[in-house]
């Protein structure tokens, strides 16, 4: 397979990762899962979804459509469209598939996918994070990862915002 090919291989939808992670799993491996907008990848988010990788053999990563991260983040968000978005988290080789999902928060996603680990960043205490009552009832763990500090989408955005209007240093 080309190397575009492979990264589109790992862009699915919610049928196809059924049956992706019955492979996995008949592999016995451990599948770790995360979710967000990841709207202008960074540092933090390479580091992020490197640590969240490392806690298992296959990562999943739930990703945020764009009509729900404009419902979470406002008119201005996503700055990168889907299609973008997607590609660039599959192209990561931390990274073994990728989901869009439609709604505000994964749960239908997690519920499907059933990962063995639930991984959630920042400041979620691992209560909090949407599905760990599920992955937990499944004898599953529940993990939040700390930020980087200093990194994150909106800090960017507000750099190129600042940049534009002549009152700072841009990107």
């Amino acid at each position: 397979m080309a190397a575009f090919e492979l990264i589109e291989h790992k862009i699915q939808d919610f049928e196809q990762i059924q049956h992706t992670l019955a492979q996995w799993r008949a592999q016995g491996d451990v599948v770790v899962f995360t979710n967000g907008c990841f709207d202008i990848l960074h540092y933090g988010h390479l580091h992020y979804l490197a640590r969240a990788r490392d806690l298992g053999q296959r990562l999943v990563v739930g990703l945020n459509s764009a009509a729900s991260v404009r419902r979470l983040k406002g008119p201005n968000r996503p700055i990168n469209d889907e299609e973008t978005r997607t590609h660039l988290l599959a192209a990561l080789e931390v990274v073994d598939a990728v989901v869009v999902f439609e709604d505000d928060t994964p749960l239908e996603l997690i519920r499907i996918a059933a990962p063995d680990i639930l991984v959630k960043g920042g400041d979620w205490k691992p209560e909090q994070i949407v599905g760990a009552d599920l992955v937990l009832a499944r004898g599953g763990k529940v993990q939040s990862l700390p930020f980087v500090a200093g990194y994150s989408t909106t800090n960017i955005e507000q750099k190129i915002i600042r940049g534009a209007l002549g009152g700072g240093t841009t990107v």
